[in-house]
């Protein structure tokens, strides 16, 4: 298999804003054209992530999302969002490269808390990275020691039942 070298690309775009998505109603944004992306990662037509800068705004491990065609499109989070003090609408210059380095962290007490319950850190593991980051990037936003601990055991739960993040996150809104 052949590698490229990481190739930091720079265009400008415009914000966007989805109306009536689905799940992606209400997202924010940017669009990544195919021969841009082809740029980014040649031959690719999957998810990948990526780092770099939007304006002066550093990004790192981010994804953009395959959307047909051979574009992609970059979500902007509310702290990305804050970071470049821009709307829906507004030009943006980005600069990408693939971040290769990114790689998901499970916490200690996580993994730990699983490791008691082998057939859950199986299917932990079992899962896709991108699906293992909702678990983890969910845990890592806890404010408090004891929101951590109940989040903790809300996703061991979930995986000793085999359930996804939406799946687990629909469970604790509506317990039996």
């Amino acid at each position: 298999m052949r590698t490229f070298p990481n190739i930091m690309v720079t265009f400008t775009a415009i914000i966007s804003k989805f109306g009536e998505m689905g799940e992606k109603t209400g997202w924010t944004y940017v669009d990544i054209p195919a021969d841009v992306a082809q740029q980014i990662k040649p031959g690719n037509k999957k998810s990948f992530r990526v780092r770099g800068a939007l304006d002066h705004y550093t990004i790192a491990g981010v994804a953009v999302m395959h959307i047909g065609n051979g574009s992609f499109i970059l979500t902007l989070n509310a702290d990305m969002r804050k970071g470049i003090h821009k709307r829906e609408g507004a030009m943006l210059q980005v600069s990408l490269e693939e971040d290769v380095d990114f790689k998901l962290v499970v916490p200690d007490d996580l993994h730990e808390c699983l490791a008691d319950e082998p057939e859950a850190l199986h299917f932990f593991n079992s899962l896709l990275e991108s699906h293992r980051r909702y678990f983890v990037n969910w845990l890592n936003s806890a404010k408090t020691i004891e929101t951590r601990a109940k989040r903790i055991a809300m996703i061991c739960h979930a995986m000793s039942n085999r359930m996804t993040y939406s799946e687990m996150i629909r469970a604790g809104r509506n317990p039996s």
